[in-house]
This record gives structure tokens, sequence and C-alpha cells, in this order.
């Protein structure tokens, strides 16, 4: 197993709880660090703590003052009775992403997590590092997104542009937009975001079209690979493969900071795309090998969404650290199962069957109708992108 990689986890990041019925639920974070323990592949003495402080200038790095203090001050409730309006101003005041008690401080720790990562490899002290709790990609510099009050990703971007001068290359594999990072970098030529997600013609945030292609100087630094709705795992990893390829040879990065949402998958909630876990063991690997190709191995890699939180998000997340660290159990994946112990402690409170491979069983789902129509209109999407690269 490679010992160049690292993985973070500020704990403070399971108060980034909205209510209880919010499908933005923090129980991810323990059911994925309980699999990888019951797999053997991540200790408790191998998880670091961000040393990160999380000050006003760092978060200013993308979002306005006013904001940052903002969100300060509706993360005291003694503040509430009189600060509806400030919430409603700045996005606070919605089922998405209402505020609560602690919301600095819990989204603060986030930041902490990516921005820890982002400097490990930049450093040099690993070439890949992993936060699992980070990728929240939808926040804006002056208003709270889509279950997202800080841009942990883009401050990260920003630092290591600022720290480092490197070319950073955005890869989104969430099934929403990276919409916040995407329009945080979009007049940037040293900064390349790419998203591949269901097209914004039917899901949240109506944005990430393949029109959408940077502005001024950032015109050709961004790339969207928007996927029809029921998309299955073949054409979803043939749009990947072939347009991320050649957006990586094109741009010629120094690092790649990558987001794995695992949203596509058919089991979300929250979307209508219908992949399996398949493609959340074969995108990292293809991250992976374009790191080592194109960027000498730096590779940070962040969370993200997910909310089928019992049978895919512990599995997904699993398998990106499986991934960055050359685990033996990548080798056997096929037919593997999840460790009996993770299974028998969380069984009694998923409210679904909890699944007993790390792979699954495609024969059991459904058959899509308009496979060949969906396949055909995403290629023609594929061309449009990489027409001009």
């Amino acid at each position: 197993m490679s010992s160049n990689a690292l993985f973070f986890h500020h704990p403070q990041a399971a108060r980034y709880k909205f209510y209880d019925d919010h499908p933005f639920d923090p129980i991810r974070y323990e059911l994925t660090l309980d699999l990888l323990k019951d797999s053997g592949a991540l200790k408790d003495e191998n998880i670091e703590m961000p040393a990160i402080e999380v000050t006003d200038q760092l978060l200013q790095l993308v979002h306005r003052p006013d904001y940052v203090e903002a969100v300060k001050q509706l993360s005291n409730a003694a503040n509430w009775t009189s600060d509806e309006s400030l919430a409603n101003q700045y996005g606070m005041h919605t089922e998405d992403t209402p505020y609560f008690e602690g919301i600095h401080e819990a989204a603060a720790a986030i930041v902490s997590g990516s921005v820890a990562a982002a400097d490990a490899v930049m450093s040099g002290r690993t070439l890949h590092a992993y936060h699992m709790a980070g990728g929240l990609h939808h926040a804006f510099p002056d208003r709270a997104a889509g279950f997202c009050v800080y841009n942990d990703a883009a401050i990260a971007i920003q630092r290591i542009r600022d720290m480092y001068g490197a070319r950073v290359l955005y890869i989104d594999t969430d099934v929403h937009h990276g919409d916040g990072v995407q329009w945080s970098f979009y007049d940037n030529p040293d900064i390349c975001t790419y998203s591949i997600h269901e097209t914004g013609k039917f899901l949240f945030p109506g944005t990430g079209f393949a029109y959408e292609k940077g502005l001024d100087k950032g015109f050709g630094a961004c790339f969207n690979v928007p996927m029809e709705p029921y998309t299955e795992d073949d054409s979803w990893l043939e749009s990947f493969n072939t347009t991320i390829r050649k957006v990586i040879r094109h741009f010629k990065p120094d690092v790649i900071v990558s987001q794995h949402g695992c949203d596509a998958h058919a089991y979300d909630p929250l979307s209508h795309i219908h992949c399996s876990m398949r493609i959340y063991k074969e995108m990292p690997a293809i991250i992976h090998e374009l790191a080592h190709s194109f960027t000498e191995g730096r590779w940070i890699a962040l969370g993200g969404g997910g909310y089928d939180l019992w049978r895919v998000v512990p599995r997904a997340w699993s398998l990106v650290w499986l991934e960055m660290t050359d685990h033996p159990l990548l080798s056997s994946l096929d037919g593997k199962a999840l460790p009996a112990p993770w299974v028998h402690r969380w069984q009694d409170s998923s409210p679904f069957l909890l699944p007993r491979r790390w792979l699954d069983d495609t024969s059991a789902f459904p058959a899509m109708p308009r496979r060949e129509q969906i396949r055909a209109q995403n290629r023609h999407v594929q061309e449009i992108v990489i027409q001009d690269l």
C-alpha cells in the first residue's frame, strides 16, 4: 500500500447538520470511517486532524467580508430573533440551507480540512490527500446555496494559486453542477473547472451547460459535460473518460483537485441518473492515473454530495481512499463482500437493507428505456465539449 497519501478529518464537521430530516446528514462521515476501518484500510492513528486556523482572511479568499460576518452572526442563537432579514439576504433562510447554531464553526472546520489537504500536497508532504467532508461546491462569494455555506473547494484552490502559483484542474463528479466553484473562477485562465453532472434542464442548480466555457481571459478554461436523465454506467464513463483526458492534455495543470459527490447512483433520491457503484470505482482510478501522468502525482480529493447515506455514500467514498492508497482490496472487488462487522453494526439503524458487497449487481436494476437515445445525446455533448481541443 502506498504511503504517499494522507487522510484528513475534522471531528467538528459532524456539527454541520441543518435539521433532523435534512438530506445532508453527517452520519455519512461516521459510516464511511467505520467501513474503512473494518476493511483494514484506515486506522485511527492515520487520520490527521487539520491544523489550519480558519481566519477571516482565509475565508475571504473567496467569500465577501459582509457574507462571512453574516454567517458568524447567524451562528449565534442569541441573534436569531432579529436576524431573519440577514438570513434572507445571504441565502440562509431556505429549506435547503437554513442557518443553525454553530453554523460558522462547523463550516469553518470543513474549510480547515480541505485547505490542510491542499497544503500537504503542495508543500510536498505527500503526493495525495483526501478530505471526504469537503466539496461543498454550491456556496457563492456572497451567499449560501444547495446545502453549502463556505466553498471549501474554491478556498483551497485560491490558496494553491496564491501560495504556490500552480495551475489547478478542478474535476467535479457530483451529479449536481459545480456552480459555485465554476463562477468563482470563470475569468481565471490558470484555474480550469470541469464538471460532469445531470443536465441543468432537469436538476438543481439549473446551470452547467456545454456552452458555459469561461469569460474574458478565462474563456476556454471551463468545461461542462451535462448528462441526460437515466444515463447508465457505460455512457457516463465513456463521457467522463473521453472528455477529461482531452481537457487535461489541453490545460496541462500542476495539480488536480477532485470533488467526489456520489449522487449519480441509481439509489440517490435527489437525482435521475441511473449509475451503479462501478463509476465510483473507475472515476477515481482514472483521476489517479492522470495525476501521475500530468501533475507528478499531485492530487487532492474531496467528498461532496450523496444522499443515499447508507447504501451508497460509505462505499463510494471508501473507494476513493482505496484507490488513492493502491489498497490490495481494489484488485478483488468484484463479488467481494463488505466487512460483516460493519453490516451488523449499522443494519438496525438503516432504513434499507444494507448492501453485502462492494459493487452492485446491476442485473437487479430495472432496464432503462431510451438507452440508445440517451447514449446518442451524451455523445453529442462529448463532441461539443472537445470540439476545440
